[in-house]
């Protein structure tokens, strides 16, 4: 099968991951259309049977195509031209797709999603907060996604409540929303020094991975943010941007602007061609330093809960978020 071929399928397949429900030949070729291919109804009947063949596809009378079990672990595994780079690929895709006004404070944003079991809401409800009081998570909002809800394509099962947590590239849009134009670089475990940000002391390129770094590093147990909040010394999950010097001070007003919207900003910020705790940036750029929006649930993964958390999850309605000192109470009134 030519690499031609093999795109459209897995195009197909994406189509009907995100979905979420079986779709008819026209609704996907409408789908395909409006994502830039040139592609018949016919065509896509075609692709769709050959799917069927390998047991990727089913369907389902009078609703149309869905994808199986098989078409799911073989979506995961796509070659790695789909892999390599697809976090940095996946950053810019929804960082433009968050619809957030911070004047209105109104429209979606990014959110991470980690899943744990109710029998553990004391321990998140004692956990999480010191992070967001030490300004180490991204933000002081959050949520709660109850059993059968769903963020993006992952939904709660029975048993579990999801902790949604704003997602550090929420900062990318603003900064986009305001006419900066700003690269993710990097994400890394930050020392943190006397309650201050010290040095990198692991890093991970974002358009080099298809895993987000900081989950990679959370879920090795590598982070002490615990620590960090409460005592001020430890490791954090944090990343590394650019963004031109000349729009150094717009950064600051959009900095203050989405902190007083709860949705959290910079740690700290460089100069024009200047290096950034040792990390150099191009000339004419300076260099963004943002704690991760994870960094509220390490705690739970050192004090060895079990927990499964996904970075750039989705996108959530802001007015779904809540300050993160309602967190115990909210957890006491779920069933």
């Amino acid at each position: 099968m030519s690499d031609r071929v093999e795109r459209k399928r897995l195009l197909i397949m994406k189509i009907l991951r995100e979905s979420g429900s079986p779709l008819s030949s026209q609704k996907i070729q409408e789908q395909l259309v409006s994502r830039g291919m040139d592609i018949s109804e016919r065509t896509v009947r075609f692709h769709l049977q050959a799917l069927d063949s390998h047991g990727l596809t089913g369907y389902k009378e009078k609703k149309g195509r869905f994808l199986t079990p098989r078409g799911l672990m073989e979506l995961a595994k796509a070659h790695v031209y789909d892999r390599v780079g697809f976090l940095s690929s996946k950053i810019d895709d929804m960082t433009y797709q968050m619809s957030f006004n911070p004047t209105t404070a109104e429209g979606s944003v990014l959110v991470n999603l980690s899943v744990v079991d109710k029998s553990h809401r004391d321990a998140v409800a004692s956990l999480g907060p010191p992070v967001f009081s030490s300004g180490l998570a991204h933000g002081t909002l959050m949520a709660l996604i109850d059993e059968g809800e769903r963020v993006g394509d992952n939904v709660i099962s029975d048993g579990k409540v999801g902790l949604a947590t704003v997602c550090s590239i929420t900062f990318n849009g603003a900064l986009i929303l305001a006419g900066i134009p700003v690269t993710s670089v990097f994400g890394g475990l930050l020392e943190i020094h006397d309650r201050a940000p010290d040095r990198f002391t692991a890093v991970i390129r974002y358009d080099g991975t298809s895993l987000d770094p900081l989950e990679i590093y959370i879920t090795s147990r590598m982070t002490s943010t615990r620590n960090a909040a409460c005592d001020g010394n430890g490791q954090i999950g944090a990343s590394f941007r650019e963004i031109p010097a000349s729009a150094r001070d717009r950064a600051i007003e959009t900095d203050a602007l989405f902190k007083d919207r709860g949705l959290g900003g910079f740690l700290k910020l460089g100069y024009s061609s200047q290096s950034l705790l040792d990390i150099p940036v191009g000339d004419g750029r300076a260099g963004l330093i943002i704690a991760g929006g994870l960094n509220a649930v390490a705690p739970l993964v050192e004090e060895g809960i079990p927990i499964e958390s996904k970075a750039l999850s989705g996108l959530l309605n802001y007015a779904a978020l809540f300050p993160y000192e309602e967190l115990s109470s909210r957890l006491s009134r779920l069933k």
